[in-house]
């Protein structure tokens, strides 16, 4: 190896990290550059990359910082790297998680290879069954609020590769960039967009929750996706004492809970007749709760189960009313418009129609009365005619039950 190279770099794995990138899309960093921009010299800057990690004398650029609304009315600060910084940071990404991966906890989630959010649902749903109290953790600001030098701790304990650390740590201390240009030191977090992040987010917690967990309450089962965690309990009381031993042990690892939104709640059902201050909670976009149900043999009861959240509906909603511009595509067939979105419908349909799929009819039946007023917009006949409009929609959804995803959503189609 030379000493102008002194770390072991494969330009096949510059090449599968660039891969990745292409195939996650995303938006340009503080460079503005484009992924079609970076493919105009694709060689060149793969190139560029390769040879800087190889040497020790890539430093990553600003972290370009934007706010996005969050569901409680505040907002989410996403960190957006530029596109050869995403490539670099996969590189490290795909020598580090195979390292890593294997000492995960089985009850881990979050992006993780071959595990999704729904594997998390539904474990979820078969504990709640099971035990009558959940304690639901929300940690405060978790991204922003890892401790560098904790961090880096625990990311040694699974590797000594010198590159991986030396990057890790680079990653971490690169500025942000405001959209007006301003740079900002950072000093502890690392930003939400990276691709680094969640790796580092999920090494960070399963030495500071997950193998804690494991070590000292192994009979306490959970359900941890990135930072948000449920802790199954047999009591309130249970509850009550578990809150106090991971507030204190998160306090330990500089980590604090948000008490306004971690709570205690009781999975009330049929066989629980109990009352308590919170029935309900969210988790990954569904709402647990009591829900009426039907047994095999018909008979009905009430479990305590998951469904899409009204949150989750409603953005839904949104999306189609306001985002999808309908009733401005008149420009557009309608079997145009079911080409444009019915990738986006079996998304919502395959995620929120996993549990309780009936809960989703009416977010997705916003779409049929949007159609018709696109329709009485498209069509002179139909103009100022709703009813009409309404009855040809029916009729194509007849003749072309499967033009639309959600038209075969539990058999429904547009009333006629």
């Amino acid at each position: 190896m030379s000493e102008a190279k002194p770390f072991r770099i494969l330009k096949q794995q510059v090449w599968d990290a660039y891969l990745r990138v292409k195939a996650n899309d995303g938006a340009p960093g503080v460079d503005g550059q484009t992924m079609e921009d970076f493919e105009r010299n694709l060689k060149r800057n793969l190139y560029r990359i390769w040879n800087r990690m190889s040497s020790g004398t890539y430093f990553p650029p600003p972290v370009l910082q934007v706010s996005i609304p969050k569901r409680d009315g505040g907002e989410r600060k996403l960190g957006i790297p530029t596109i050869s910084d995403r490539i670099a940071q996969t590189v490290v990404k795909l020598s580090l998680e195979p390292l890593v991966e294997p000492c995960f906890h089985p009850d881990s989630y979050g992006y993780r290879p071959r595990r999704s959010a729904l594997d998390a649902v539904g474990r979820a749903r078969e504990r709640c069954w099971k035990f009558n109290w959940v304690l639901d953790l929300d940690i405060r600001s978790f991204f922003d609020s890892l401790a560098h030098d904790l961090v880096m701790r625990a990311v040694k304990r699974f590797t000594d590769c010198r590159w991986v650390l030396l990057y890790v740590e680079r990653w971490l201390v690169a500025p942000l960039q405001h959209e007006d240009g301003t740079l900002v030191a950072r000093v502890m977090g690392t930003p939400q967009g990276g691709v680094i992040s969640p790796l580092l987010a999920n090494i960070f917690l399963h030495l500071a929750f997950d193998t804690w967990m494991q070590e000292e309450h192994p009979g306490v089962p959970f359900e941890r996706y990135a930072d948000d965690v449920l802790v199954h309990c047999t009591t309130a009381e249970h509850a009550a004492r578990m809150r106090m031993a991971i507030e204190a042990r998160l306090g330990r690892c500089k980590l604090a809970l948000h008490e306004g939104k971690t709570k205690v709640v009781y999975c009330k059902d049929a066989n629980r007749p109990d009352r308590w201050e919170h029935e309900k909670f969210d988790f990954l976009g569904f709402t647990f709760r009591p829900r009426r149900a039907r047994n095999r043999h018909g008979q009905y009861f009430v479990s305590f189960s998951p469904a899409v959240s009204a949150r989750a509906a409603k953005q839904m909603r949104q999306t189609i009313r306001r985002d999808w511009r309908l009733t401005h595509r008149t420009d557009k067939e309608l079997s145009d418009l079911a080409h444009m979105f019915n990738p986006i419908l079996r998304g919502w349909i395959i995620y929120y129609g996993r549990f309780y799929r009936s809960a989703m009819v009416q977010a997705l039946w916003t779409l049929n009365p949007t159609l018709t007023m696109w329709a009485q917009r498209k069509y002179k006949t139909l103009k100022g005619h709703r009813t009409r409009a309404t009855r040809w929609l029916g009729g194509v959804a007849r003749r072309d039950p499967t033009l639309f995803a959600h038209w075969q959503l539990l058999g429904l189609q547009p009333a006629g």
